[in-house]
């Protein structure tokens, strides 16, 4: 996905929105919206954008997994399991 064929200054966003939000959901492709001929904002569907935090969710916990080998400390992979379910329900429920 190249972000840059998909910029749009602010006064489009606020003439189009309608249309824009629609051909976001549709496309799935981002928008990078400038003000003063600066990227600002990136808006994005909520399905990428729930998709994207459940990957940068999982990639923390395997660097935290490797950090932990690094260090010696392991556990069996049925604790390992465990709580990695518990840490996924944790962060589904967290509010932002």
């Amino acid at each position: 996905m190249k972000l840059s064929t998909s910029v749009k200054p602010i006064s489009y966003l606020k003439a189009h929105a309608s249309e824009l939000i629609r051909d976001i959901t549709n496309t799935r492709q981002a928008l990078v919206v400038t003000q003063n001929g600066e990227a600002k904002v990136v808006v994005q569907d909520i399905r990428t954008y729930e998709r994207m935090q459940e990957t940068l969710a999982l990639l923390k916990i395997l660097t935290r997994s490797k950090q932990n080998i690094r260090r010696g400390k392991l556990k069996s992979l049925d604790n390992t399991l465990t709580s990695l379910e518990k840490r996924i329900i944790a962060f589904k429920n967290e509010k932002i």
